[in-house]
């Protein structure tokens, strides 16, 4: 029976920069991309040899944009791949070449290692070690497999015990370091009593998988496993079946099988090629490959990404028509949520998200208020003046075309594209309010006279007086305001895009 890493997974903040290391300057093959079986909205991505050989492969959650973790006790720290023995001085010329932050070559256990660290600050260390797999790389210095991980533990002796149910033993130690063994590869525990114990996030590792021969065998783990913490049920996950379980000092574990692997939904010379939604998901599999972040593979063309005051995301579809949606989330959201939305009003628009800065018991807003109706002045026109700088370079940054923008906001991002037509007359040209309703305490004196406006409100919205506040404020500024009351409450309809999708047309 074969033992040892089947894979680890780790999270990371922004999918471009991850791809770019991960197939890019390493060289590893993106084998897979999925949306997340636990949770449909965050992307899953794999990477691994050739064939996405068990023991190659290191998986990301995308959290994008999301916020970091913390490393510490009750985690993976590091991850090893070997590379041939002779490149580790091509590997550390390259680094430096490319950027990449990293250390040595020097002694680690007995091996020559290299320490890099990836985008998110997660640790990568390439081990001079022959490794060879069964599906190599067209690279021939590219790593071969995993060699190992490093776990933070503050009681190694029990996290070791806890280990040999999934084929390792104690091969040596050294210090704080005592090392596993298994037939394939090894683990690290580094005894770090007293240590801050990990907390989850970007640039942290979730968990470290280890090799089944068989779902027989998972689900005799489950059974040897009943009283462990954490212990879940088996999930299929269409390329493996697997458990999870915490290990006493905290890390997480998950035992899964070998097959049926990558290729069963993909031919091998394919792997990686097609966003995979899951089959329970397949009904809002849509509306997922919108709310998705897209990527470019090394050597694609892509849109550079800029630095500017708002978090957002640009969403390009097969065949643009040149036109522009910018949209502004409600309360709680994020530059995501109106994506689906905005595409089934119009599939061939470029879709561009954008995330409130301010926030309000951990949720994103546009602006600060002081009671559910009473609003932070000052902070609606300091976000309006960011966001209209924002808007500039967004245009002068990513060659937009002003005259092509429409801009859509929902609930809290209505409110605030309503006050911001006002503060900063000519900035905007087409809007679009969903539930939205006026703010302003004082309604500034503006020139809306070529602004076009549709608000669609609800007949059941508890706030919709708010609504006919805006619709009286816009339309006395000179704005074309059109206003639709449609048989739902403040949360959106099916029958919002229909409505968008009309007034649109008429324009």
């Amino acid at each position: 029976m074969t033992t040892g890493i089947h894979h680890v997974t780790a999270l990371t903040r922004n999918v471009q920069r991850n791809v770019d290391f991960y197939a890019g300057f390493l060289g590893l093959r993106l084998v897979k991309q999925t949306g997340g079986y636990e949770d449909g909205e965050q992307l899953h991505l794999f990477y691994g040899d050739n064939l996405g050989t068990p023991g190659s492969i290191i998986t990301f959650l995308v959290w994008q944009e999301g916020a970091s973790g913390r490393v510490g006790l009750g985690q993976v720290s590091e991850i090893a791949f070997a590379v041939p023995p002779a490149s580790i001085g091509d590997w550390l010329q390259r680094a430096i070449t490319a950027g990449v932050p990293v250390s040595g070559p020097e002694r680690e256990l007995g091996e020559t290692v290299l320490r890099l660290r990836d985008p998110d600050g997660i640790i990568v260390k390439l081990v001079a070690v022959d490794l060879p797999t069964a599906a190599p790389l067209e690279n021939p210095l590219a790593p071969t497999r995993i060699r190992s991980v490093t776990i933070l533990t503050g009681d190694a002796r029990a996290t070791a015990a806890f280990a040999e149910r999934f084929g390792y033993r104690e091969a040596m130690r050294d210090g704080p370091y005592t090392r596993l063994a298994s037939d394939t590869d090894v683990i690290d525990l580094r005894q770090s009593a007293g240590f801050v114990t990990g907390g989850p996030g970007t640039g942290t590792f979730d968990h470290v998988a280890f090799r089944a021969p068989d779902a027989k065998a998972v689900r005799q783990m489950r059974l040897d496993l009943k009283d462990h913490n954490g212990l879940t049920n088996v999930h299929d996950r269409k390329y493996f079946l697997s458990l999870y379980v915490r290990e006493p000092a905290g890390t997480l574990f998950e035992y899964a099988t070998d097959a049926p692997g990558f290729t069963v939904d993909e031919a091998a010379e394919h792997l990686g090629d097609t966003l995979l939604i899951p089959a329970h998901d397949a009904s809002r599999a849509l509306d997922l490959r919108v709310t998705l972040p897209q990527f470019a593979r090394p050597g694609e063309e892509r849109r550079p990404m800029r630095d500017l005051p708002f978090v957002h995301r640009f969403y390009t579809p097969e065949d643009p028509d040149g036109s522009v949606y910018v949209l502004l989330h409600g309360t709680g959201g994020n530059e995501s949520d109106l994506m689906p939305l905005a595409a089934r009003i119009n599939p061939r628009a470029t879709l561009l998200g954008v995330r409130g800065r301010s926030t309000e018991e951990g949720t994103q807003r546009w602006f600060r208020r002081f009671e559910p109706e009473r609003f932070d002045q000052d902070d609606i026109n300091s976000e309006a003046a960011a966001f209209i700088f924002f808007v500039g370079e967004v245009i002068k940054s990513y060659g937009l075309d002003h005259a092509q923008m429409t801009f859509l906001g929902y609930s809290n991002g209505a409110n605030f594209l309503g006050a911001l037509m006002r503060l900063h007359p000519g900035t905007i040209q087409r809007a679009i309010l969903l539930r939205g309703g006026e703010v302003l305490e004082k309604t500034p004196s503006a020139d809306l006279g070529s602004v076009q406006v549709l608000q669609l409100t609800g007949t059941q919205d508890p706030f919709g007086r708010h609504g006919n506040r805006l619709e009286t404020a816009l339309a006395e500024s000179g704005a074309a305001v059109t206003v639709k009351h449609i048989e739902a409450g403040h949360d959106l309809s099916p029958e919002d895009p229909l409505f968008v999708s009309e007034w649109l047309t008429n324009l």
